[in-house]
């Protein structure tokens, strides 16, 4: 067995008042406290008030995106970013079968078909030369938008994910799906304050989405946002979120199929504490990351690194560990030391209910799957 404990200690350094070390905790100070309690003060705690559009100005602001739209969960926001997206029963959404089970939920949610494609090693994310391979091969304009051939069914947006926070080539993306008229729908749900040729991750998209789960680098406790340059979709989705209720004085009118999903007031009032804090988060983490690097220059096992003109968040830091059993001899050293660290999720296409869906060779997703590893990666104490 590899000798793990100079990792370990490191790790026991950062937290050193923790019985057990989880993988990401939330880092709250005085001004959550101070804006949660004025909520309360306020008895506005549902979904309409201040907090919740003070939050969809900052987050506005912050991002340089014109419009923002607090919801109930970054899943929310995928959601209703591929119903603006326009994505119809039976047509298929272009994803990364390395993520989160909760990007391609929200595809079958609206009748839609996952199709996976490969990511690139040393993103994580969606690999643009996959992309383009599969369009160039596969994929055919009927003359109402792009068609995979081998299944004559409509490509209804294209969906990456910035794995751990680590911004993928979000820029090829951005262009091959311009040129084929794909939409391009965001995952930014693991990346908020991570950018890309200095651009913010969740901007690139006709729409970004983002997680605030009580995990996230910042959070609500359970909350997400959708951002986007296009009035129309923020328009859009404010009212499809709002069980699409026509506004009256009185009358309780209906116009569509909407959603209850938009962020209550109390969940808004803690993100908008949080997001003042983003900047200090992130020095701190990236501190960490750095400090991480450190511990593993000469070692055996591998750290997961930006690529150029990338700056990652540093939600999660991660390694790369030679094979598979490598990997669970590591996860069971550091369970035993009451250290939470924890692998990539399965790939969607081994799961029973994505199992039959299209995918290419996901050579680069399988290897990666079998030997990353997510370390705790939690502001640290002091």
């Amino acid at each position: 067995m590899a000798n793990y404990q100079p990792l370990f200690d490191f790790i026991r350094s950062q937290y050193p008042l923790k019985e057990r070390v989880y993988l990401h905790e939330p880092s709250f100070k005085d001004k959550e406290r101070e804006y949660l309690l004025d909520a309360l003060d306020s008895k506005i705690v549902s979904t309409v008030g201040p907090y919740a559009q003070r939050l969809e100005a900052q987050l506005a602001v912050y991002t340089g995106a014109q419009h923002a739209v607090a919801l109930n969960s970054g899943t929310s926001a995928l959601h209703l970013s591929l119903k603006l997206a326009g994505l119809k029963p039976g047509e298929e959404v272009i994803t990364q079968a390395l993520t989160y089970v909760a990007t391609v939920n929200p595809i079958s949610y609206e009748g839609g078909i996952p199709l996976f494609l490969d990511v690139d090693k040393d993103t994580m994310g969606l690999s643009p030369a996959a992309l383009k391979m599969f369009i160039e091969e596969f994929c055919e304009d009927f003359g109402n938008g792009l068609h995979n051939k081998r299944t004559g069914r409509r490509i209804a947006a294209c969906m990456p994910m910035h794995t751990f926070g680590y911004p993928c080539r979000i820029d090829e993306i951005q262009s091959i799906c311009e040129a084929y008229g794909v939409p391009l729908v965001e995952d930014a749900a693991e990346a908020i304050g991570s950018s890309y040729n200095g651009r913010w991750l969740g901007t690139y998209g006709m729409v970004g989405a983002y997680s605030f789960n009580g995990n996230k680098t910042i959070t609500s406790g359970g909350g997400g946002a959708l951002i986007t340059e296009n009035e129309r979709l923020a328009k859009q989705a404010r009212h499809l979120s709002s069980q699409a209720k026509v506004p009256h004085a009185w009358e309780s009118y209906h116009d569509a199929i909407g959603q209850n999903t938009r962020m209550p007031s109390l969940n808004a009032a803690l993100a908008c504490a949080q997001l003042e804090r983003l900047d200090e988060m992130l020095r701190a983490k990236r501190e960490l990351s750095e400090e991480y690097q450190q511990v593993f220059r000469g070692n055996q096992l591998g750290f997961v690194k930006e690529i150029e003109g990338a700056s990652a968040n540093h939600w999660l830091n991660a390694i790369i560990l030679r094979d598979k059993s490598a990997r669970n001899e590591f996860l069971e050293a550091a369970s035993a030391k009451a250290i939470e660290c924890r692998p990539l999720w399965q790939l969607m296409s081994d799961l029973p209910m994505y199992s039959h869906c299209e995918a290419d060779s996901l050579e680069h997703s399988r290897y990666l799957q079998e030997r990353v590893v997510a370390l705790p990666s939690s502001v640290p104490v002091g």
